[in-house]
């Protein structure tokens, strides 16, 4: 993985301790936040290993915090960052999470489709901490190796490559057997 708005779990969780006292809140769009009656619902820990486009190996470890919007309004004011400490110390019990792990903030209501976005930048007004939530991005890890994306090179024959063109025409009792072709 390589993003410019990449945190580690433990840059993460240090932030949340310096802001304790605060109430927590998430921006994952201009001018829209998560509903102040919130709840952390589960914490992943996912180890990810993937092959690219270029054939190379990779592997990462995500922290992945899920939120959930409940349907109806069951606080005016959002969770303590303590609050949420409680639930990650609570998890970490259990699940020892990778404090390198990626962190990644999942979320998703009515008007956002679900998806996972990274921890951009923090703010802090008056007694209120928010997290602001930038959308992760696909990349080609090849093409930023300097490699290519997995394609062959442009081919320097002038012979046309072979091109097999499979028509059903409109025989709804065709039939098909695997290595003897179609009948």
């Amino acid at each position: 993985m390589n993003n410019a708005n990449q945190m580690n779990w433990q840059e993460f969780k240090n932030i949340l301790v310096e802001n304790q006292e605060k109430s927590l809140q998430f921006k994952y769009d201009e001018g829209q936040l998560v509903e102040p009656s919130f709840h952390i619902t589960e914490i992943k820990h996912a180890p990810i290993v993937s092959v690219d486009c270029g054939g190379v190996m990779n592997s990462w470890t995500e922290v992945i915090v899920q939120l959930w919007e409940p349907s109806g309004s069951e606080s005016a004011s959002a969770m303590k960052v303590s609050k949420a400490l409680s639930i990650i110390n609570l998890v970490e019990k259990t699940l020892p999470l990778n404090p390198l792990g990626i962190v990644k903030i999942e979320f998703g209501n009515s008007k956002f489709d679900t998806r996972q976005m990274f921890p951009s930048d923090f703010s802090v007004e008056g007694g209120l901490f928010t997290v602001n939530l930038t959308a992760d991005v696909t990349q080609c890890k090849a093409i930023g190796r300097g490699g290519s994306c997995g394609t062959p090179e442009k081919s320097t024959s002038s012979e046309p490559e072979e091109l097999i063109l499979l028509e059903s025409g409109g025989n709804e009792e065709q039939c098909c057997t695997p290595g003897g072709g179609c009948c």
